[in-house]
């Protein structure tokens, strides 16, 4: 194995799935600055039809892709076919939204004259993708950046390099031009190299803040770089009277558990109100001990696959033996039940004694959760992290959520729902540590292209009405 090849391994086997070279950037970007001006000057509908036509490819090669999604991922092949079909749906999606948020205008302006505003496409754009979505999470940026007329450099995580080399060979199937979507596989190392390339004009980013606070950093004295950060989040659940505590526990599951647990807007935390803590911890435990964690391609189909890899699954471990150790109460413990293999069974321990307790994106099925008096003290423990992606009150009448959702600093604000499952119908985006208010999904029009005014006369007309010597 040389140092230029990357090789990427099933998590729930450990066999290699993939191996590829890394890619050059510099070539990258240099092609795609030859191609992107050609991509940008056909009309809109002609860039919209090869999208329409990337849709149907990824229908055509859906149950291969989801397979490959599955195996390489770790999700269960049930998840990874929702992955698929959102990956079909953001095509239409992003055209409405297009339409929507960056539409033509026109207006009077002065005599004989008119205003107008119109966008244009940035240019070269760097993608650099997860490994928890491979395909749905950076086909979001990919999508409305192609519509708006840019090209594309993707980078796919390191981990997941088979999905997204199959990603972009089904923009290339459908007609996108190869040097206007291209793939760079690597690290780290290419990671950085696409951020600091001066012939990037914008890094739309999805991964952990340590990651997206350093690309803002490297970019901070350049500010004509368009950056759209998705960084995740240590996320609350907040649970107060409600009759329906069998229902909140399946609303706490699903949140804190599908993905394993790796979800941008997974649930971190669950915040319980005294009054319903042991009642609603009666239903929760043994509901989560019943999960189903298996092989992604299994049958019957799990509820949850193990972890990205042994190194996720290592730290995840050590974590929860921290909080045991810093006085948590474990009231489902953690275990890895398949040696060598990232198989985790989800943990939930009572952190409500733990003095400093770690603000951190604990990326895995691990649930901490903290008693308070009332839902003001769930709503000032809910705002104690420095991240604010997402949170979700399950129980309450009306007038409690209006004071939830005023008071609560988060992206997505959601009432006896899950913290995960935000629709591509609407903006997804955080504050804090989870983003830089450039939300991606429906608003991601937002930050690939930009608005331009014009003031426009059909033939110069103009005079000096003072200030002139006779």
């Amino acid at each position: 194995m040389t140092e230029n090849i990357l090789v990427s391994y099933e998590p729930a086997s450990g066999e290699e799935i993939w191996r590829g070279n890394h890619g050059d950037v510099d070539a990258a970007v240099s092609t795609a600055r030859r191609a992107w001006g050609a991509w940008a000057a056909l009309p809109l509908t002609n860039r919209i039809e090869s999208l329409r036509a990337f849709a149907n490819e990824v229908r055509r090669e859906g149950e291969g892709l989801a397979d490959l999604i599955a195996r390489e991922a770790g999700k269960p092949l049930w998840e990874a076919r929702t992955e698929v079909d959102a990956v079909v749906n953001k095509v239409d999606i992003s055209v409405q939204a297009y339409a929507e948020r960056t539409g033509k205008k026109k207006f009077d302006s002065g005599i004989n004259g008119s205003a107008a505003v119109r966008h244009k496409p940035h240019g070269v754009m760097a993608v650099l993708g997860p490994y928890n979505f491979p395909a749905h999470l950076p086909n979001g940026h990919i999508v409305p950046a192609l519509i708006a007329g840019n090209a594309v450099i993707f980078k796919p995580s390191e981990k997941t390099p088979a999905v997204g080399e199959a990603l972009v060979g089904c923009f290339h199937r459908a007609g996108v031009p190869e040097d206007v979507i291209q793939l760079v596989i690597g690290g780290p190392k290419e990671g950085k190299a696409l951020v600091a390339h001066p012939g990037i004009d914008g890094v739309l980013f999805t991964g952990s803040a340590d990651a997206g606070i350093a690309i803002n950093r490297k970019l901070a004295g350049n500010p004509g770089k368009i950056v759209a950060l998705e960084m995740g989040g240590n996320n609350p659940i907040v649970v107060i009277d409600t009759p329906k505590l069998a229902d909140a526990a399946t609303l706490i599951v699903q949140s804190a558990f599908t993905s394993a647990g790796q979800r941008c807007t997974a649930a971190r935390r669950l915040i319980v109100k005294d009054s319903v803590y042991d009642d609603l911890m009666a239903e929760l435990v043994p509901l989560t001990r019943k999960l189903m964690v298996g092989n992604p391609v299994g049958e019957p189909q799990p509820f949850m696959g193990p972890v990205i890899d042994n190194e996720t699954a290592d730290r995840l471990m050590e974590s929860f033996v921290t909080l045991m150790t810093a006085g948590g109460r474990p009231l489902l413990h953690m275990r890895r039940n398949v040696p060598d293999l990232p198989f985790l069974s989800p943990g939930i321990i009572d952190v409500t004694d733990v003095i400093d307790r770690p603000d951190l994106e604990l990326f895995g099925p691990l649930l901490q959760v903290i008693r308070v008096p009332d839902l003001d003290a769930g709503i000032t423990e809910a705002n104690n992290t420095r991240f604010g992606l997402s949170a979700s009150l399950i129980g309450g009448t009306p007038d409690e959520y209006g004071r939830f959702w005023a008071n609560i600093r988060a992206g997505i604000v959601n009432w006896n729902s899950p913290t995960n499952g935000a629709s591509s119908k609407a903006p997804f985006g955080g504050i804090g540590l989870s983003g830089n208010h450039r939300p991606a999904a429906y608003y991601a029009a937002d930050y690939c292209a930009y608005p331009v005014a014009s003031t426009e006369v059909d033939q110069p007309r103009a005079t000096i009405g003072v200030g002139l010597r006779p």
